[in-house]
């Protein structure tokens, strides 16, 4: 930060009350480290004191006090929970496929269903959840059946809109295996739209992308969309 810009920060009134906050995070993260900081980092995952310390002042701004007890550890609990969240971003479907791609002469439908996922809404950061189906037609090739809800969950944990994850999971099997054909649907239920803004509790959201056979002939999509709907 320059000199001007450093000097503007401290003579507005509203920056000083910034650094007030940011002295009291600080506060905070040196008694959170004298409440045993070890323990809770073994417990609840690695910490990020970037993100505690946000956390911290998040808590602060809502006009809580991080220091009482139910929250002192809130912020490294808050900033693991989130990193697993969003784990997805430091994953790349290349791994999670390598040596599960296998030669088969089959091809008929392949069918995973009532696949169970959450993830975050990229608009207010607040879950939404639900299953994910997927289907496709091998052309000498089939995947290991573990690796689908494997690529749903690596898309499904990054800040999302659900068009875009249900476009994402099917391109990238299309990509990996060269299919006759691939289907996706998902059915999930939006935190934002439950708990907030319309309050509408039993809302749901139905995606779908089909590619190849699923999308050019009725009798394939049908008898996918048939299986997905059976019990």
């Amino acid at each position: 930060m320059s000199d001007t810009a450093d000097a503007n920060f401290t003579s507005n009134p509203e920056s000083s009350d910034k650094m007030d906050v940011r002295a009291q995070v600080t506060e905070h993260r040196s008694m959170l480290h004298s409440h045993g900081g070890a323990s809770v980092e073994d417990e609840f995952g690695i910490a990020n004191p970037l993100l505690e310390d946000i956390y911290a002042e998040i808590l602060m701004q809502i006009g809580e006090d991080p220091s009482r007890g139910g929250l002192v550890k809130t912020p490294r609990r808050a900033s693991t929970a989130i990193s697993f969240m969003t784990q997805g971003y430091h994953q790349d479907s290349k791994d999670i496929l390598n040596g599960a791609i296998f030669n088969e002469d089959y091809d008929d439908m392949v069918i995973v269903k009532n696949i169970e996922f959450y993830s975050l809404c990229e608009h207010h950061i607040l879950p939404f959840f639900g299953n994910c189906h997927v289907g496709y037609i091998p052309s000498g090739k089939i995947i290991g059946l573990s690796k689908i809800p494997r690529i749903v969950d690596m898309f499904a944990r990054r800040l999302q809109v659900q068009e875009r994850l249900t476009e994402q999971i099917a391109r990238t099997l299309d990509e990996a295996l060269h299919p006759l054909g691939v289907a996706v649907i998902i059915e999930a239920q939006h935190m934002c739209m439950m708990i907030r803004g319309v309050e509408k509790q039993n809302s749901k959201t139905i995606t779908n992308v089909m590619l190849g056979e699923f999308r050019d002939k009725d009798s394939t999509r049908s008898e996918f969309m048939q299986s997905c709907q059976s019990k």
